[in-house]
């Protein structure tokens, strides 16, 4: 698999597992709806990379698109929350788990 990236996250912020102090979680998010093919994983990004997390996007041949993101709790939140707003006609679903972070990124891309 190929991972397309916008660079790399804030030096400043980020560590292997800890940011800021901050405990870092792992997300696993499954985007339900009409979220290919209107900008989802590129918007992904654009908000992953303005909140501090890293991690991928990748679209699914079901419909779906895949996000898997580390950061701390309140970035990956809000990387959920501003999709959603964001696509809000076109996100029927999100389906969340939370894991424990591995520390494998360094930025946010996208997976293919």
């Amino acid at each position: 698999m190929s991972l397309c990236t916008a660079g790399p996250s804030n030096p400043e912020t980020t560590s292997n597992l800890t940011r800021l102090g901050t405990a870092m979680k792992r997300l696993h998010a499954h985007f339900v709806g009409i979220v290919q093919g209107v900008g989802f994983r590129y918007t992904a990004i654009r908000i992953a990379m303005r909140a501090g997390v890293t991690g991928w996007a990748k679209n699914l041949h079901d419909g779906r698109v895949e996000i898997v993101a580390e950061g701390g709790e309140e970035a990956l939140e809000q990387l959920v929350r501003e999709l959603r707003d964001y696509f809000h006609t076109y996100v029927r679903d999100v389906r969340v788990e939370w894991e424990e972070p591995t520390g494998e990124f360094t930025e946010f891309g996208v997976q293919f």
